[in-house]
């Protein structure tokens, strides 16, 4: 499994192309010939970006769900509304299909953040106010998450 580390910060151009910065590519080298698929991210304003190897392990899960059971086939459209399969051109380039720059509310300035093993692409001035909307909130979600009492569960 890939684990990606950092937040990057970068421009897209009118076209929705955006440069990935080097550190990022060298971290997406051994990802960069399968390619990538793009989606909509389901709790945030922002875009997911798969490494292939990714979107296959997500879509082993997603195909074991009964699809004859109406919440489960409604899961699937909508996880998988406006999927695209995207590559990394030679210029080390990222085009974002205008249907998902829509989506996400992206203009010029762009973040590209790890999210474990994979990247989430924000628009820069929505990704900053996730983040400040999160801060006071954070410590407890932590605690939640990760501060469980037994040590198999948590990081303490």
């Amino acid at each position: 499994m890939n684990s990606f580390i950092g937040t990057y910060e970068c421009k897209a151009d009118a076209k929705g192309r955006l440069m990935i910065p080097a550190v990022l590519k060298k971290q997406l080298s051994s990802a960069l010939q399968d390619g990538f698929v793009l989606k909509r991210a389901v709790f945030q304003p922002c875009l997911e970006l798969y490494p292939m190897s990714e979107w296959t392990k997500m879509m082993d899960k997603i195909n074991k769900l009964n699809r004859f059971k109406k919440k489960n086939n409604d899961f699937i459209r909508r996880f998988t509304a406006g999927v695209k399969i995207v590559e990394v051109d030679n210029a080390g380039r990222l085009l974002i299909p205008k249907d998902l720059i829509g989506f996400s509310g992206i203009t010029k300035e762009v973040v590209l953040a790890s999210a474990v093993n994979i990247l989430e692409i924000w628009d820069k001035e929505k990704y900053e106010q996730a983040i400040d909307d999160a801060a006071s909130d954070f410590a407890d979600l932590a605690e939640e998450v990760m501060g469980k009492d037994d040590e198999d569960n948590g990081l303490s």
